[in-house]
C-alpha cells in the first residue's frame, strides 16, 4: 500500500491539544459546580451502590461479565473478597478477548485461570498482523484491516500498557512494526473520516510510545476531530458518514455520539501527558497467572 504524507498543519504541539479540541461552554461555567454533584465521584462511592446502576452492569447478558470486573475495579470498596472469575467466562475466547478480560481482572483483583500476558501477546493482533499487512497487497481505497481488528489493533495497545502508564511488553522490532500498524491504520480512517478509529488510534500511538501530534497522521487526524467536533463539544458519531443529524432526537444523538465524544475527550488527556514516557514495568510483569 502507498502512503501518502498529509501536508504539516499549523505546527500543532501536546501542549495546545486541549485548546484546540473544545469543552462544553457550559460545563465551563461555574461557581455552581461546586455544589454540584459530587457525589458521583468514586471517591465517594455512592453511585456504584445505587440499584439502578447495579442492574445495568448485567442488562446485556453478552457485555455483564466485563462491566461487572470494571465496576467492581472501580467501586471504592473494592470487590468481594475471593473474586473469581467464572472459567466458563474465558473457554473459546480468542486471545484477544482473554487479554481484554485478564486486564479488566486484573484491575478488580478478581482470580481467574487465564494464561499470561506474555503467553497471550503472541496472538494478539497488534503483533500477529503486522507482516499479514505487508504481505498482501491492498487495492486503493480499501481498508489495510478489517474495522474489528482495528478496533483490536488500538484495545490490545491499552491494555498491555495500562493507557500508557507502562512500557509496551514488545521486542524493538515488534514495537516497530506495531507502530507502522497503527500508522498505516490511522492514514485510511483520516481519508474516511472514520472519527472514532482516529481518536482511538491516536490513544494507540500513545500507548507505543509515540507522540501522536509529532507525526504526519497524527496532526491530521487532530485537524479532522477538531472539524467534526460540534460547539457544544459533541463529535456526532463514529464517522462523517454516520454522524447524527443536528435535529435528532435527544436519545439518537447521544447513542450516536457518546463514544466517540468520550474517546476524544481521553484522547485528548493521553495526548496531552505524551510527553512523560511509560517508565513502569510492562503490565503482568512477574506475573506467574
Amino acid at each position: 500500500m502507498v502512503h501518502k504524507t498529509p501536508q504539516k498543519g499549523g505546527g500543532a504541539s501536546n501542549t495546545g491539544t486541549n485548546n484546540r479540541l473544545r469543552a462544553n461552554p457550559q460545563a465551563q461555567n461555574s461557581n455552581s459546580r461546586a455544589e454540584g454533584p459530587q457525589h458521583i465521584g468514586v471517591g465517594r462511592g455512592t453511585t456504584w451502590r445505587q440499584p439502578e446502576v447495579r442492574g445495568l452492569v448485567t442488562a446485556v447478558p453478552a457485555h455483564a461479565t466485563y462491566y461487572g470486573l470494571v465496576h467492581a475495579a472501580l467501586d471504592p470498596d473494592g470487590p468481594p473478597a475471593g473474586t473469581v472469575l467464572d472459567r466458563a467466562a474465558v473457554d473459546g475466547l480468542s486471545p484477544y478477548a482473554r487479554l481484554e478480560l485478564r486486564y479488566y481482572a486484573d484491575q478488580a483483583r478478581a482470580r481467574h485461570t487465564i494464561e499470561p500476558y506474555a503467553a497471550l501477546v503472541e496472538r494478539i493482533e497488534l503483533v500477529t498482523l503486522p507482516a499479514a499487512v505487508r504481505e498482501r497487497a491492498v487495492p486503493d481505497g480499501e481498508p489495510p484491516v478489517s474495522v474489528p481488528d482495528a478496533y483490536g489493533i488500538t484495545h490490545s495497545s491499552y491494555y498491555l500498557t495500562d493507557f500508557g502508564r507502562t512500557a509496551p511488553p514488545l521486542s524493538a522490532e515488534r514495537l516497530a512494526d506495531a507502530r507502522d500498524l497503527v500508522r498505516t491504520v490511522l492514514e485510511h480512517c483520516v481519508r474516511r473520516s472514520w472519527w472514532d478509529l482516529a481518536a482511538e488510534l491516536m490513544m494507540a500511538q500513545v500507548c507505543l510510545g509515540e507522540r501522536p501530534l509529532d507525526t504526519p497522521w497524527g496532526r491530521a487526524a487532530l485537524d479532522l476531530l477538531v472539524r467534526a467536533q460540534r460547539p457544544d463539544g459533541a463529535i456526532p458519531g463514529r464517522s462523517a458518514n454516520t454522524a447524527a443529524a443536528p435535529s435528532a432526537p435527544a436519545d439518537e444523538f447521544f447513542a450516536a455520539a457518546y463514544h466517540t465524544t468520550l474517546v476524544t475527550a481521553l484522547m485528548v488527556l493521553l495526548v496531552s501527558s505524551a510527553d512523560a514516557p511509560a517508565v513502569g514495568p510492562a503490565v503482568g510483569a512477574g506475573a506467574a497467572s
